[in-house]
């Protein structure tokens, strides 16, 4: 199943955002640890040219701790940008996020010239929940469904910091359709525009090919160390295995295949299969040359096109 998905208010945020960067002195990029990659919005690397950024990798207590620290290296090899992994879970270092403000800034006095900073970010990433604790106050909406926000504030933070929410994007076309579904398991994208059995055999595959173990402690089903993930029929017979593990059987003792999509992709959400980070930058640089390669053929098939259009002319 090809995934998209870019209602109005999105777009109409993304002007915002255009609009709104020249004006601040840093921006705010809030991620999913457990996938850096897939919720970073292509829009900021196109639009930010050298204005100074800070990456937080939130929901951190949910990932991969040793794949974070993969992630936290990639990105401080960006120019004018600092990489930190938070989480609900320690708001202590949540409310550091000010002081790192001002560290961008050394030479700016406090008590002078506020620090204008806008904070974006896919839905569902957390962001109205790290300007909640940051602020101390519960000022941004927060909630499950993707697409909570759907307008800018203007918020006051300690350290005269000067914050410019604005509404969680996503962007018009996923040229890379395993972003697409990583985003949709995280919760990012509306559930009644996707799949729930896709997103579950894509989850399936890529837990018995990385994380086995979280199958095996989990649901108690063993994945065979030989495993073949891109036979679509064992990975169906894996996450039969699985409901029939967990009790989710109709009559007939069939599997409900249904319930367990929806269970499979909730436990994720909630952290309960363990930390795990569904990308890596390896897979990322090998995604994004794949993606290259599969933009470059189409845009010469649609050269040809006109092409020979022109001789028929």
């Amino acid at each position: 199943m090809t995934i998209n998905w870019f209602p109005g208010h999105m777009h109409k945020a993304q002007k915002e955002i255009r609009a709104l960067l020249p004006e601040v002195d840093l921006v705010i990029e809030v991620l999913d640890a457990r996938l850096p990659y897939s919720s970073q919005n292509p829009l900021l690397a196109k639009i930010r040219g050298h204005k100074p950024t800070i990456q937080l990798l939130n929901k951190a207590d949910l990932a991969d701790a040793d794949v974070t620290g993969q992630w936290l290296q990639a990105f401080e090899q960006v120019d004018q940008a600092k990489a930190y992994a938070v989480s609900l879970s320690e708001p202590a270092v949540m409310k550091q996020i000010p002081d790192w403000c001002r560290a961008m800034f050394p030479e700016r006095e406090v008590n002078k010239k506020p620090i204008q900073v806008l904070i974006m970010g896919v839905p569902n990433a957390g962001k109205s929940t790290v300007i909640n604790v940051i602020a101390e106050r519960g000022i941004a909406t927060t909630g499950d469904e993707a697409a909570v926000t759907k307008r800018q504030q203007r918020i006051k933070l300690p350290k005269n910091v000067i914050l410019h929410d604005t509404p969680g994007v996503l962007w018009p076309r996923f040229d890379n359709q395993y972003s697409a579904h990583r985003l949709a398991i995280a919760g990012s994208i509306k559930s009644s525009v996707v799949d729930m059995g896709d997103l579950a055999h894509f989850l399936t595959a890529f837990l018995a090919a990385h994380y086995p173990q979280a199958i095996q402690e989990r649901f108690q089903v063993s994945v065979d160390s030989v495993f073949d993930t891109a036979d679509e029929m064992a990975v169906y017979e894996l996450m039969e295995a699985i409901a029939k593990a967990r009790h989710f059987v109709k009559a007939g003792h069939q599997a409900d295949m249904e319930r367990f999509y929806r269970q499979l992709i909730t436990e994720f959400r909630q952290g309960q299969l363990g930390r795990i980070t569904l990308e890596t930058p390896a897979m990322q640089t090998k995604e994004v040359a794949e993606v290259e390669q599969i933009l470059a053929e189409k845009a010469a098939k649609k050269a040809a096109r006109k092409q020979r259009f022109k001789k028929k002319r």
